[in-house]
């Protein structure tokens, strides 16, 4: 009876201790599903196009090899990825600088940069992933400042494309120290001081105006060359019908006669009546009016 009853009481106590290790056999199989999951999970990673990678390992630090695009392994808590976008971006800068004649110029240059793909290791150990926020501006700032001092105002406009160059080759020397890869350099903006853009301006308008005071002086030269002429001419002109009237005295009567037909054809043409002296409108022509003419004019050249 005795027996019975402890074997009875062992079969109950032994049911709860079956329950628990079930259930810490369950909780064994969870945990180490969820370490398997995540071990698989963060065992792998992919590099998008245009991207690179670097991995850094908690016992060596970073490992000397760049990954690239497409699917690659790591070990778990470990290793750690970090991603690098190797396309080509753009940085804008503008800053205020003087030129060589102490003009202040405000110039603003456009940088397409990316990164040495062979070097993000060195990149990411020294400069970080914001390489370009730490280096950049400043190197930008100093090598535009550095040429632009090089020349003055003026060559600063007529020279643009030089100074666009010279920026240019200081920045790619300046940038290679860094692993930093320029693909172009441009000049967006430049502009002077309110001051020197009036004082230009009041330049252009001295030289429009001097301009336009020479054109009127040739204009005035020219004119004074057409008077001296037309003057020349009608001098010659009249010493030419003096010497014809020496020469034939009929050459007036034919003056006359021609001044004669003009004068009949304005009088015939007109509405009003004319009461004039015929003698005065030169409309007489006459044979004792030639006559007396002709006696007058060769008792003058006797």
């Amino acid at each position: 009876m005795a027996s019975q009853v402890n074997a009875s009481g062992g079969g109950g106590g032994g049911g709860p201790n079956r329950a628990a290790q079930a259930a810490a056999r369950s909780i064994g199989a969870l945990a180490s599903a969820a370490v398997l999951s995540y071990g698989a999970y963060n065992s792998v990673y992919t590099v998008q196009g245009g991207h690179r990678a670097v991995v850094f390992n908690r016992f060596v630090g970073m490992k000397d090899t760049v990954y690239g695009e497409g699917l690659n392994f790591n070990i778990p808590w470990f290793e750690h990825p970090v991603i690098f976008d190797i396309r080509t971006r753009p940085v804008n800068l503008q800053t205020l600088t003087g030129s060589m004649d102490l003009q202040m110029v405000t110039i603003a240059i456009r940088v397409l940069h990316k990164p040495d793909p062979n070097k993000l290791v060195w990149i990411y150990r020294f400069l970080g992933e914001n390489y370009d926020e730490r280096v950049l501006p400043s190197v930008m700032n100093e090598c535009a400042k550095a040429v632009v001092a090089r020349y003055n105002a003026n060559e600063l406009l007529t020279k643009r494309d030089e100074v666009s160059r010279e920026i240019s080759l200081d920045l790619q020397k300046r940038a290679s120290n860094f692993n930093i890869i320029l693909e172009d350099v441009a000049i967006t903006h430049l502009a002077f001081s309110p001051e020197y853009a009036k004082a230009v301006e009041a330049k252009q308008v001295a030289q429009q105006d001097a301009e336009r005071g020479k054109y009127i002086v040739m204009g005035a030269q020219q004119e004074k060359k057409t008077i001296i002429t037309k003057a020349r001419g009608e001098a010659e002109s009249a010493e030419l019908i003096g010497q014809a009237v020496r020469k034939n005295p009929g050459f007036m009567k034919l003056r006359r006669i021609d001044a004669a037909r003009d004068i009949a054809d304005i009088v015939a043409s007109s509405g009003n009546k004319i009461y004039l002296n015929a003698d005065t409108l030169l409309l007489n022509l006459l044979k004792d009016k030639d006559e007396k003419l002709e006696k007058g004019g060769s008792g003058g050249w006797r």
